[in-house]
């Protein structure tokens, strides 16, 4: 449901979109690094609870050059103590979060806004 919304998104913005999703650290290092030599302009990403802890991650998006917008559907500062912190924050243009689907949708738009302003 998420993708299909984004894809009726990136439509309606005139955007070219891929979905990616592993439940796998490495192999998402592994897609972000990709980012760099394959025409990606910009990641909206949701890393879940690697959001806490994952510096290889926050490592991987520290090297690109591209705009970076960190999501979660729920308000993590809601929540547990621990959540409280992301380690992507420092590599990311801004994080939206609490929103449900719709903190997807914002990132999107975000994206784009960043983009835009590079372009202007």
């Amino acid at each position: 449901d998420i993708d299909a919304a984004l894809r009726g998104l990136a439509e309606e913005l005139g955007v070219a979109l891929e979905t990616f999703q592993t439940n796998h650290e490495g192999v998402m290092v592994e897609r972000i690094h990709a980012a760099l030599a394959d025409g990606t302009d910009a990641i909206v990403i949701n890393a879940g609870a690697w959001t806490h802890y994952s510096y290889a991650i926050m490592d991987a998006l520290g090297i690109l050059s591209i705009p970076v917008v960190e999501v979660h559907m729920s308000n993590g500062h809601a929540r547990e103590a621990f959540r409280h912190h992301s380690v992507l924050s420092a590599v990311s243009a801004g994080s939206i979060a609490g929103f449900g689907v719709d903190s997807y949708l914002l990132g999107l738009r975000a994206a784009c806004s960043l983009l835009d302003r590079q372009d202007a």
